[in-house]
């Protein structure tokens, strides 16, 4: 019965929004990929400095996206926002071969949380438009995906400037979050 009245309210007033947060170290291309999903065109950035939080329809589904800034300093604060998160969307660069440990343990350290036990992983290996970015295989290697065995994810080789592999990615999180539903 209380299926019903759930359904019956959701046609009424429409599907509550789905939270997403976009995680990633700083310079990963986390803030163009929340426009380019938003308006659909590469916006100029600068570095997030706490958080932006859009709203971003997609597949006939409401997110609400929340991209908070990556730069050292911020990353302990991050917890803060993880309740009620439905899907982490993880941003590496993968031209910045330097940095992979530590987007490693920032990921790991991340999805231990007992907050995101449930939420789906979806890893942009972005910047794949840049000579020596590592491919999407070398960076779910080198972020250890493999072991996740308990959670949902999915790595996808993307370009925020190009918009290239966002769209697919976009599409496989949105059939990942109505099956979970």
């Amino acid at each position: 019965m209380g299926g019903f009245f759930s359904g019956l309210f959701q046609s009424l007033w429409g599907a509550k929004e789905l939270r997403v947060l976009i995680l990633g170290l700083d310079g990963a291309g986390k803030t163009t990929i929340l426009y380019r999903l938003q308006i659909g065109e590469v916006v100029t950035t600068i570095p997030t400095i706490g958080f932006n939080v859009e709203s971003v329809t997609y597949n006939n589904l409401k997110f609400q996206v929340w991209d908070l800034g990556g730069q050292t300093s911020i990353r302990p604060y991050w917890r803060c926002y993880y309740a009620n998160t439905d899907a982490v969307i993880y941003v590496v660069d993968s031209a910045d071969r330097d940095r992979m440990g530590i987007s490693k343990n920032e990921l790991i350290s991340m999805l231990e949380e007992e907050e995101l036990k449930k939420a789906i992983l979806l890893v942009f290996a972005n910047k794949q438009d840049l000579e020596g970015a590592l491919t999407p295989a070398e960076v779910s290697r080198e972020l250890g995906l493999s072991a996740l065995k308990s959670r949902t994810w999915q790595i996808f080789k993307t370009s925020a400037t190009q918009g290239a592999g966002l769209e697919e990615a976009m599409e496989w999180l949105t059939n990942a979050l109505k099956t979970r539903q």
